[in-house]
């Protein structure tokens, strides 16, 4: 069954140009199998009409506190009770002010007084607004409150800017919306992942590196979030966004990363490493670029510090999952890391592989643990994350018991 099935969800539209994607949002809602009820703002009728709205909920739009015949019933004590969740996209910059300080001059804002359903906001606004600090002090006295700020996202604006203030996509909203109801059933452990590539400085201008895209870190680290873990994310230079929810902890050298491992892991139920860190680290890194003079030139390297081993020598470490990304013999190689580095459990892949591993969306892994594997078959790297993350929390109950 689908996720949203039969959720009660009030969609709060407020007047921001994004407010022309909800339609989008509506349907991909309603997709999912909930059942949406639109409240709109004054403002967002200028941007988007009452009856588009209505045409793809299938519901009458609410847009009026004053309405007299919905207000016959209490119309708005009606849908504060009905809604499961009311997410409010866009949320411009004057609504979550008016929400945070407890306004209620309209159907939405008073809706948000008279609910005891959880409120998510979607930020939408010029990114000079979304860093004004009232915006920000606004904002964080509703997560302070347990409201759920969705966004926002970063990008080109309706006004000719670029930065952070954009209205998340359809797609995240939708995929935020699941995972909200998704089951919780990592609820109050804390998760720690290191994900993506390292950066061995060369000179100011050169590095050492490898392909890692951190795709699949980050994929464990959306599973891990949606199914209700606190995640810390330490991450190497990648190319795409966190997960919302999880706490990135952005690093380059695998020293950077070897700290922040140790920092956090004592702290963390479960340690998950499948970040791909260099080995070696140039052992001079030069202060100014090397210009080219020869023909030939040799670089010292030296040995990175160990961060899975070094976890798993802590006195009160986590429970472990190592990653293996091997070329051949990968059960071979998998079960010998799996023992020499003390870890619960090692997930391996074969990155010779086409169409999987490195840079690719999709992936294939086979799980160790001392006694037995599992395989999980080709798929998308979420797909493979969520099922890997309840994999891991199995061993680790079954480890408890």
């Amino acid at each position: 069954m689908q996720i949203l099935q039969d959720k009660k969800i009030v969609l709060g539209i407020s007047g921001g140009i994004a407010a022309y994607k909800t339609p989008e949002l509506v349907r991909r809602l309603k997709e999912q199998g909930a059942d949406v009820r639109v409240v709109m703002t004054e403002g967002a009728k200028a941007f988007i009409t009452p009856l588009t709205l209505q045409a793809v909920s299938g519901n009458p739009v609410s847009d009026s506190l004053l309405d007299t015949q919905a207000e016959l019933a209490m119309g708005h004590i009606e849908l504060a009770k009905w809604a499961d969740i009311i997410i409010i996209a866009p949320a411009t910059a004057d609504i979550i002010a008016r929400i945070a300080c407890g306004m209620a001059n309209d159907l939405l804002s008073t809706l948000c007084l008279a609910t005891t359903a959880p409120i998510a906001i979607a930020p939408a606004m010029n990114q000079q607004m979304w860093h004004a600090k009232a915006t920000q002090e606004n904002t964080e006295k509703l997560a302070e409150r347990g409201c759920h700020i969705w966004g926002p996202g970063s990008g080109e604006q309706a006004c000719g800017d670029v930065g952070l203030g954009r209205m998340l996509e359809v797609d995240e909203l939708v995929t935020l919306s699941s995972d909200f109801f998704a089951d919780k059933y990592l609820d109050n452990q804390h998760w720690l992942i290191t994900a993506g590539p390292t950066r061995e400085a060369i000179d100011p201008v050169r590095y050492i590196s490898n392909h890692s895209s951190g795709k699949m870190g980050y994929a464990i680290a959306h599973a891990a979030v949606r199914a209700g873990a606190k995640v810390t994310l330490i991450s190497g230079p990648v190319a795409i966004p966190a997960p919302a929810g999880c706490k990135l902890i952005s690093v380059n050298s695998a020293e950077e990363m070897h700290q922040q491992a140790l920092k956090f892991a004592p702290s963390s139920t479960t340690f998950v490493a499948c970040a791909a860190v260099a080995d070696y680290r140039v052992a001079n890194v030069a202060s100014q670029k090397i210009k080219k003079s020869k023909d030939a030139m040799q670089l010292e390297l030296v040995r990175n510090h160990d961060i899975v081993a070094d976890v798993a020598s802590l006195e009160n470490k986590p429970f472990m999952v190592g990653f293996a990304a091997e070329t051949q013999n990968v059960e071979h190689y998998a079960r010998g890391k799996l023992m020499r580095k003390n870890l619960d459990l090692i997930a391996a892949n074969d990155v010779a592989k086409a169409g999987q591993g490195f840079n690719s969306d999709n992936n294939a892994l086979t799980l160790f643990s001392a006694i037995d594997k599992t395989e999980i078959p080709l798929a998308n790297k979420k797909i493979v994350a969520n099922h890997l993350v309840s994999l891991i929390n199995q061993h680790f109950l079954a480890k408890k018991s």
